[in-house]
């Protein structure tokens, strides 16, 4: 923003099967012990330190190696979870087939090294199935433009910034949150992880006006060593919610740009060292669950500070990140898009044109063109209502949307709006820059603006489609903005309709015209087998996509 039966006991450990759509169910166990591990589904270990450690957040190395019967490999990171308690959380990519697990610690805690115990892995039985655990986590291949499914499944990413979501918002309000994100199509949300600004104050309440929960309680010197547990307690029960309602939580872990309220932000002065140590922190609480790791959020990436850092936790992500879930960077308007370009923990670029109400796809554009090449999407256009009632508003984020997509981020779309993102308890709560929030609008009201419904209508549009090598097109037909996989799709977005001519054998010959403003389809057809032929569309002046397949 700019100017995630009756069990014996043996040792002390416990295992906590945490379903994506269900609320968790505890056991006890022993090291000898077979728990099932359901495919997709969080499953929890947790063990008690045999002797005190100072700062255990720092000091402690540990780790639990997951080895399957077919050889399959998984090391997951050990997290701090208060006192002596320290956790490790395991999601199974097999459907059958027996996981036998050993704890290391590199200081040889009693308590943990040397556990040893198995895990039966089995279909997923979870009640209210989502995208996630039908289809199994995201990955970007390498070289690749797509999000795809462990399944292999390719899924266009649909976001939206709810950045001060999880210091700010109630297990109550992200029920309210994820319900409406998910009906209208959201499987991704942005987060802050952390409120970054080291200058912000209010009470410690997530019902207060100015409130805020805290991560670290030493951010405010821009260190990163006093971690608070209890808000990270707090943020599980946040993310459940997300994930229960299949929606992916991207997680930046401390905002290098504007920040909350602009108030000089950590994660410009927080040492390479700390930022690694967090980002691994993060991978190890969260990284059983669906999840995206946006390892810089909202700068230039020029500074050498800042590179050194991004570039550390890039390569710690991609060290401990067993599931190889997306890993990435967004930028500030003002930057080039293309730092770190040449890393192998790289996996996706995004832009940000800015809150002034301009279409600006040429920023997406530049990004495809970078190469080695990387997944790209425009991570911050415009927010609905920002600064004052109608910019950005309405349909603006549906063209906005499709603009972007055409223009090369076939990553997904993301959305946003004043209020929201920073969520203001209600439409008074004072001490909120007049540029970025929306007159007359806490995040309650924020979640009903109008434009919040079009990027999901665009994303559910290719739901089902063949996305694998999706490309910009503007050869297959005169002047209009298209993208293709040859021989298997072709989508056009017509801004005002119109008839259409297709000049390529590559283009399916079915076809199906939708309005993108509220998905439905208006009109199928079939192409006649010749070489050029002509869709009319029925509208003039009325947005129209095309979908041939």
């Amino acid at each position: 923003m700019t100017p995630f039966i009756g069990p014996r006991i043996i040792f002390v450990l416990l295992l906590t099967i945490s379903g994506l759509g269900f609320a968790p169910a505890t056991h006890q166990a022993g090291a000898q012990s077979v728990t099932s591990a359901p495919q997709w589904q969080e499953v929890e270990l947790t063990f008690n330190a045999a002797r005190e450690t100072a700062n255990p957040y720092t000091e402690v190395d540990a780790w639990v190696d997951f080895v399957h019967d077919d050889g399959t490999k998984i090391r997951r990171p050990i997290f701090w979870d208060g006192a002596r308690v320290f956790r490790v959380r395991f999601a199974s990519p097999k459907s059958s087939g027996t996981w036998r697990w050993t704890a290391s610690d590199r200081n040889g805690d009693a308590g943990i090294q040397g556990k040893t115990g198995t895990l039966q892995a089995e279909a997923n039985k979870d009640a209210a199935p989502t995208i996630f655990t039908a289809h199994g986590f995201w990955k970007i291949p390498p070289g690749g433009r797509n999000l795809i499914h462990a399944d292999g499944t390719a899924r266009l990413l649909c976001a939206d910034t709810a950045w001060a979501l999880p210091w700010r918002a109630t297990p109550e309000q992200a029920e309210i949150y994820a319900r409406d994100r998910s009906a209208k199509g959201f499987n991704a949300a942005l987060l802050m992880t952390v409120q970054p600004d080291m200058k912000a104050t209010g009470p410690r309440s997530r019902t207060e006006d100015l409130g805020f929960d805290v991560g670290f309680e030493d951010l405010p010197q821009g260190t990163l060593r006093q971690l608070n547990p209890a808000y990270f307690q707090t943020f599980d029960k946040l993310v459940a919610t997300l994930v229960k309602h299949g929606i992916a939580p991207v997680y930046q872990p401390v905002f290098h740009g504007y920040g909350w309220k602009g108030r000089s932000v950590a994660g410009t002065v927080a040492s390479p060292e700390d930022y690694a140590r967090y980002c691994k922190y993060l991978v190890a609480r969260y990284g059983a669950r669906p999840a995206i790791w946006l390892v810089g959020g909202d700068n230039p990436a020029t500074m050498p500070s800042i590179v050194e850092q991004l570039d550390r936790a890039g390569n710690t992500v991609e060290e401990w990140d067993a599931y190889q879930q997306p890993t990435g960077i967004h930028y500030a308007p003002h930057s080039l898009n293309r730092t770190h370009q040449d890393k192998a923990w790289l996996d996706f670029q995004w832009c940000q044109t800015g809150h002034n109400g301009d279409h600006v796809p040429e920023r997406v554009a530049d990004m495809w063109r970078n190469t080695p090449q990387k997944a790209v999407a425009n991570g911050e256009p415009t927010y609905e209502n920002i600064g004052r009632t109608g910019r950005g508003a309405g349909w603006w984020q549906g063209h906005e949307a499709w603009m972007n997509l055409t223009a090369g981020g076939t990553m997904g779309l993301v959305y946003g709006a004043g209020s929201l993102w920073q969520w203001r308890l209600h439409a008074q709560e004072p001490d909120h820059a007049d540029w970025c929030t929306a007159p007359n609008a806490g995040w309650r009201e924020a979640l009903d603006f109008e434009g919040s419904r079009y990027p999901g209508i665009a994303a559910k549009i290719f739901d089902g489609l063949p996305l694998a090598g999706m490309e910009p097109n503007w050869t297959y037909t005169y002047g209009r903005r298209g993208l293709a996989v040859p021989g298997k799709l072709f989508v056009l977005y017509l801004p005002e309709g119109g008839d259409v001519p297709v000049i390529s054998r590559e283009v399916p010959r079915s076809y199906r015209i939708y309005d993108p403003r509220n998905g439905q389809v208006v009109r199928e057809g079939r192409l006649p087998d010749q070489g050029t032929a002509s869709v009319a569309t029925g509208a003039n002046g009325e947005p129209r996509v095309v979908v041939f397949r």
